[in-house]
C-alpha cells in the first residue's frame, strides 16, 4: 500500500526545520505558553475538540495587543483551524515567512490567505524541552470524513500506552506502528537505538518530520538519525522479521471494522483483518522478536462472545512459554462501538452513509455473536533460558488510576517475580519478613447499625491501579499488626493463638493470603 508523501510534511531542508523551530520556540507556542494564553477552562474545551472558547480567548489577546509575539496566530493556524493571511503569517515566524511554512509543507493556499496543511501541536514528554507533533488535520477542524491514509496526532490512546510503559534503560527497542512517531519519543529517552514501522509511507514521513523538527530535544544528529532511530515500511512485524529487541512497544491498528470488499479502511486504525485478528495475531508474534527477559506492552480492541467471560478467549492467545498480563480498562457494546468509531472518523457527517455503516458494523458483530469488545494494555515477557510463565494475569481496571502507570506497573512486575522466586502460592518465603502496610492504602469497615462485628473490610489503595481488595476477619487482623515490629511468621503464630487455631493448617493458609496482598502492592517489606 503507497500513499502520497507529497501530501506530508517535508524534511529535506535542514535549514528550514532549525528555522521552524526557532519561531515557534520565541512565540512561545508550548504547551505552557497555549496553555497561559487559553487558560484552564478554553484548554480543557480544546481537549474536547470543542473550539469556540479558545477562539475567544485568541481574539480578546489580539484586541488587547494586536503586535505582540505571542503563540496567537500558531494556535489559529494549526489548533482551530482559521485561515490567516500572508502579513499576519509573515510577522508571526520572521524567520521562515510564509514561503518557508509552504516549503515545509505546514500551510496552503485558502481563500486570500493561508490555511494549515497539517495539525502542529505543541507536546511535553518525559524527554524534556519543548517538543512538536505534525498530524494530519482532525475532524474537528475540516469538514468531511478523514481521509483514508489519515495520520492521527496525539490522542487518548497513545497517551495510555506512553504513560503505561514500564520505562527502564535498554538498548534496542521496537515501535510497531510509529504513526507520527509519539512513542519514539518516550523511547528514545532511555533506548540507545529505536525502530519503528509502519504500512504508511505517509505516517512515516511525519514521523521523519517530527524527529528532524525535535531533534536537538531528543539528542538526535539530524545528519545521522539512523544511528538513534530507524524507519521502516511495512505491516506489523514483517520489516523486522529477523530481529530481536529488548523492548516492543505497540498502539496497533486495533479498531474492529467491518470487511467492505474494494473499500477504504483507515490505517491508523483498521488492520485489515476480521474481528480481533490484528490484535491476537501479533500478540501470538511477539514473541519472535522479543529477546530472551526482553518485554513489549501495547494497546487492544477483542471481543466477548455472548455468555462468555471477558478473558475466556485471550487466555489462548498465550503459550506458556511467554508472561503474560492483560488489564482491561473499558467494555463497550457493539452499539456503543460503532458509534465510538464512525464518530471518530466524522462518518456520521452524512447521514445515509451513516446508517449503512452502523448497520454493516451490528451484523458483522452478530455474525461472530458478539457481546462485549473490550479495550485494555497487554505486558508481556519472553522468559530467560528454558525458564517457564511465571506471570499469568488477567484483571479488569475500569476506574481512574494514577498516572503515569509505568512506575507501578514495574513494580507490580518486581513483586511477582519475588513471588515466584519464594514458591508462590506457598507463603513459605514470607514467614521472616518484617512488613508494612504501603503509605497509600487505607482501610474501610462496614457494618450494620447495632451489630458487634463489621460484615465487611476493604483495604483500599490511593495510588498506582487503586485496587480495591476484601479481606476476612484474620487477614485484617494481620493487616493492622504489620507495623515492621513482629514478622510475618510470629504475626500469624500469635493469630493461631488468639483465634485458637492449629497452627499447621492456620499459618500456611493464611500467609498464602498475605502473599497475594504483598503481591497487589497493600503491603511492603520493611527496609
Amino acid at each position: 500500500m503507497r500513499h502520497d508523501t507529497a501530501t506530508a510534511p517535508s524534511s529535506q531542508d535542514p535549514g528550514l526545520l532549525v528555522a521552524l523551530a526557532a519561531d515557534l520556540a520565541a512565540a512561545d507556542y508550548t504547551v505552557d505558553g497555549v496553555d497561559a494564553l487559553l487558560g484552564p477552562e478554553a484548554s480543557g474545551a480544546l481537549s474536547r475538540d470543542q473550539l469556540v472558547p479558545a477562539l475567544l480567548q485568541c481574539r480578546a489577546a489580539l484586541e488587547r495587543d494586536p503586535a505582540e509575539r505571542t503563540p496567537v496566530p500558531a494556535v489559529l493556524l494549526w489548533l482551530l483551524g482559521r485561515e490567516l493571511p500572508e502579513d499576519q503569517l509573515d510577522a508571526a515566524f520572521p524567520i521562515l515567512k510564509v514561503a518557508g511554512l509552504a516549503a515545509l509543507r505546514l500551510i496552503e493556499p485558502a481563500g486570500a490567505g493561508w490555511r494549515a496543511a497539517v495539525e502542529l501541536r505543541p507536546y511535553a514528554s518525559d524527554v524534556g524541552g519543548d517538543l512538536w507533533v505534525a498530524s494530519d488535520v482532525g475532524a474537528a477542524q475540516r469538514p468531511g470524513a478523514l481521509r483514508s491514509d489519515h495520520v492521527l496526532g496525539i490522542g487518548g490512546a497513545s497517551l495510555t500506552l506512553a504513560r503505561s510503559v514500564i520505562r527502564k534503560p535498554v538498548d534496542t527497542a521496537l515501535d510497531v506502528g510509529t504513526g507520527c512517531g509519539i512513542q519514539v519519543f518516550h523511547l528514545l529517552a532511555h533506548a540507545r537505538h529505536v525502530t519503528a514501522t509502519d504500512i504508511s509511507e505517509r505516517a512515516l514521513a511525519f514521523a521523519r518530520f517530527n524527529l528532524l523538527l525535535n531533534a536537538d530535544a531528543l539528542s538526535i544528529d539530524p545528519a545521522r538519525l539512523e544511528d538513534r532511530v530507524s524507519l521502516r515500511l511495512g505491516s506489523m512485524l514483517e520489516p523486522v522479521a529477523d530481529e530481536v529487541f529488548d523492548l516492543v512497544v505497540s498502539n496497533p491498528p486495533f479498531v474492529i471494522t467491518p470487511r467492505r470488499p474494494g473499500g477504504d479502511r483507515y490505517t491508523y486504525r483498521d488492520g485489515g483483518l476480521a474481528g480481533d485478528d490484528v490484535v491476537s495475531s501479533l500478540l501470538q508474534s511477539l514473541p519472535q522478536v522479543m529477546k530472551p527477559g526482553g518485554s513489549a506492552q501495547l494497546l487492544g480492541n477483542w471481543e466477548i462472545p455472548s455468555g462468555a467471560r471477558w478473558n475466556d478467549r485471550l487466555r489462548a492467545w498465550f503459550g506458556d512459554d511467554v508472561d503474560a498480563w492483560v488489564i482491561q480498562r473499558e467494555q463497550l457494546s457493539p452499539v456503543q462501538y460503532a458509534e465510538t468509531w464512525l464518530r471518530d472518523a466524522a462518518e456520521n457527517r452524512d447521514p445515509d452513509s451513516y446508517v449503512e455503516r452502523y448497520r454493516e458494523y451490528l451484523t458483522d458483530f452478530g455474525m461472530r455473536s458478539v457481546e462485549g469488545i473490550g479495550f485494555g494494555m497487554v505486558w508481556l515477557r519472553r522468559p530467560v533460558g528454558e525458564r517457564k510463565r511465571t506471570v499469568f494475569r488477567f484483571e479488569e481496571v475500569t476506574h481512574e488510576v494514577e498516572q503515569p502507570l509505568g512506575p507501578h506497573l514495574g513494580a507490580a512486575v518486581a513483586r511477582e517475580d519475588w513471588a515466584a522466586a519464594q514458591g508462590r502460592n506457598s507463603g513459605s518465603g514470607l514467614a521472616g519478613a518484617y512488613l508494612l502496610v504501603a503509605d497509600d492504602v487505607t482501610e474501610e469497615r462496614h457494618q450494620r447499625p447495632g451489630a458487634e462485628h463489621p460484615g465487611v473490610i476493604l483495604l483500599r489503595q490511593g495510588g498506582g491501579l487503586r485496587r480495591t481488595t476484601l479481606l476476612s476477619t484474620e487477614l485484617a487482623g494481620f493487616a493492622s499488626a504489620c507495623d515492621g515490629e513482629l514478622t510475618a511468621g510470629q504475626i500469624a503464630g500469635a493469630l493461631a493463638a488468639l483465634l485458637q487455631r492449629p497452627e499447621a493448617g492456620f499459618i500456611p493458609g493464611l500467609l498464602a493470603e498475605v502473599e497475594h496482598l504483598v503481591i497487589d502492592g497493600f503491603l511492603i517489606p520493611a527496609a
